[in-house]
C-alpha cells in the first residue's frame, strides 16, 4: 500500500510530461470505449437469448422460413391455436421491417389487432408519452418503443413513413421486454393493406402465451403437429430461442467483437507499459536521489505502480463514461430479421471497465517498478 502523503508526488510525475500523459490517456480511453461497447453488446445478447424458468411465450412461424417477408400464415389459424391444450392466448402478428439483414438502425412494424393489443399487450407496457386510447381510436396511429423513438428523435404527433406505411406517433411506450422497446405497434389491417401486398388474412407469425411455463415444449410440439399436414406448416419455438436463431448473425458478430475487446486490452497494457518505461528512464537519477534520502526500493516500486494505476483509472473513467453516454442516449441496437439485440450499458459495465483499466495500469507498471527497485545508487548516477 502507498501512504496518502506520497499521492501528490505521484500526481506531479503524471503531469510532468503532459503531452505523453495525454496521449497515453487518450489511447487508454479509446481502448476502454471499445471494450465497454463490446461488453454492452454481450450483455444485450444474454438478455435477448437467455432462457429462464419463467419464460412462457412461444413464436409460431412458417416452417423453413426466416426473414419476416417470407413467412406467411393464414389468419384463421388463430382459432385452432387457441384450442391447443395449454394455450392461454394467441395474437396474430404481421411484421414488416425496413431491412431484413443485420443493421444498427431498423424500423420494425408489428401489426396486431387492436382488441388483442388492449387485452394482452397494453398491461405490460408503460405509456410514457401520448395515449394508448389515441392509438386504439386512430387507424394510422403507432405506439413506438422508447428505444426506437429515442434513436429516431420522434415525439408524439410526429408523422413518419417506411415500407409503404405512413403513421402518426400516438404514444411512446416503455417495456421490460427488449423486443417491445424497438418496434412500432400498428393496427394489423393497416399493415396488411399498407405494404403493397394488399393481403388481408395473412400474418407473419403468432405470439402465443402458455398457461404454465413447464408446458412450453409440449405446447410447441402440439401446435406444429396441428398444422403438420396443412399447406402452410408451422415451426414453433420459445421466444428466446426464436430470437437466438433469427439473430444468429448478430450473435456471431458479437462473439468476434469479444476478441476485439481482448485485443484492446492488450493494446492498453502495451501503451501504458511503454509510457511508464519512458517515464522511469527519464527519472533514473531522481530515483538515486530518493534512495539517498532514505526511500527504499520497495517504496520506489510502489510509486511507479501507482503512476500506472492513476493513468489507467483516468483513461478508464473517460473511455467508459463516453461509452455509457453514447450507448444510453443514442439507443443503438443490433437488428436482424426484425429482431433486436439492444446494447445494454449500465453501472455494472462501467465498473467492469474501470476495474479492468486499473488492473492493466498496475500490471503495466510492475516490470519498470521491479527494474527501478533493483537498480543501485551508483548505477543511477552513472546513467546518462
Amino acid at each position: 500500500m502507498l501512504a496518502p502523503k506520497f499521492i501528490p508526488y505521484v500526481l506531479r510525475q503524471v503531469v510532468r510530461h503532459r503531452t505523453r500523459t495525454l496521449l497515453t490517456v487518450a489511447g487508454v480511453s479509446t481502448a476502454m470505449f471499445l471494450f465497454c461497447a463490446v461488453q454492452a453488446m454481450q450483455a444485450g445478447v444474454r438478455e435477448a437469448t437467455g432462457t429462464t424458468s419463467k419464460d412462457a411465450t412461444l413464436v409460431v412461424y412458417r416452417q423453413n422460413r426466416y426473414c419476416p417477408a417470407t413467412s406467411r400464415l393464414p389468419e384463421h389459424y388463430l382459432q385452432r391455436i387457441e384450442r391447443v391444450p395449454g394455450v392461454a392466448w394467441a395474437i396474430p402478428t404481421k411484421i414488416e421491417v425496413t431491412n431484413c439483414g443485420a443493421s444498427l438502425d431498423v424500423i420494425t412494424f408489428r401489426g396486431v389487432p387492436p382488441e388483442h393489443f388492449t387485452k394482452h399487450y397494453a398491461p405490460n407496457l408503460d405509456v410514457i408519452e401520448g395515449s394508448a386510447d389515441a392509438w386504439t381510436k386512430r387507424g394510422d396511429a403507432a405506439l413506438v418503443g422508447e428505444t426506437l423513438a429515442k434513436r429516431r428523435g420522434w415525439k408524439v404527433g410526429d408523422s413518419f413513413s417506411a415500407v409503404g406505411v405512413e403513421c402518426v406517433v400516438a404514444g411512446i411506450v416503455r417495456s421490460a421486454e427488449p423486443q417491445d422497446q424497438n418496434v412500432a405497434f400498428v393496427h394489423l389491417p393497416r399493415l396488411q393493406q399498407g405494404t403493397g401486398s394488399r393481403k388481408l388474412g395473412i400474418v407473419t407469425q403468432y405470439t402465443v402465451r402458455v398457461d404454465d411455463p413447464r408446458k412450453l415444449d409440449a405446447v410447441a410440439k402440439a401446435i406444429d403437429a396441428e398444422f403438420a399436414h396443412d399447406a402452410e406448416p408451422t415451426q414453433t419455438s420459445s421466444e428466446k430461442a426464436f430470437v437466438g436463431r433469427a439473430a444468429a448473425d448478430v450473435v456471431r458478430l458479437v462473439e468476434f467483437a469479444g476478441y476485439l475487446g481482448w485485443a484492446c486490452l492488450a493494446a492498453v497494457l502495451a501503451l501504458v507499459g511503454n509510457a511508464i518505461v519512458l517515464s522511469v528512464q527519464d527519472r533514473v537519477r531522481e530515483h538515486a536521489v530518493l534512495q539517498t534520502l532514505g526511500f527504499k526500493g520497495g517504496l520506489i516500486a510502489r510509486l511507479i505502480v501507482a503512476e500506472g494505476l492513476l493513468i489507467g483509472v483516468i483513461g478508464g473513467l473517460v473511455g467508459t463514461g463516453i461509452a455509457l453516454a453514447v450507448i444510453r442516449y443514442t439507443g443503438l441496437t443490433l437488428s436482424n430479421e426484425g429482431l433486436s439485440v439492444r446494447m445494454r450499458a449500465d453501472g455494472g459495465v462501467m465498473l467492469i471497465g474501470l476495474a479492468v483499466a486499473a488492473g492493466l495500469g498496475i500490471v503495466a507498471g510492475l516490470v519498470p517498478a521491479w527494474q527501478a527497485s533493483r537498480r543501485e545508487i551508483t548505477q543511477c548516477f552513472r546513467a546518462v
